[in-house]
């Protein structure tokens, strides 16, 4: 497992999506929904390359077992713009099968801010 995630960090890393070792029944998983298949996957991310590509990751902790991984890292784009992220692994057929990915995508709604909170 630990290899296939390598894979996958190693194919961001290098721009080469098209190439990831995932599964043809992939799928992702994030706050934005979840994309089903392969295919779909990469058309997602061909036609949004400037959300998808240039990222530099800084890895903080990794976890695992024979058909998972968690992975917890920062993604950091040009300058300005970092993402916090956690992702879960699973494997399917010697490859990538699903992702799970969590991270914050916006401004915390109003009625859920917590009062004197320092961050």
């Amino acid at each position: 497992m630990q290899k296939l995630v390598k894979q996958w960090f190693a194919k961001w890393n290098q721009g080469d999506f098209h190439n990831l070792p995932i599964a043809d029944n992939f799928t992702h998983t994030s706050p934005f929904g979840t994309i089903e298949g392969k295919q779909a996957y990469i058309a997602l991310v061909e036609a949004n390359k400037d959300k998808f590509l240039g990222y530099t990751f800084k890895i903080h902790d990794e976890m695992y077992e024979e058909d998972k991984a968690c992975v917890r890292y920062t993604a950091q784009q040009g300058e300005d713009f970092k993402l916090d992220v956690s992702e879960w692994y699973y494997r399917k057929d010697n490859l990538i099968g699903d992702i799970v990915s969590y991270y914050h995508i916006g401004e915390i709604q109003e009625d859920r801010k917590i009062e004197d909170y320092e961050t």
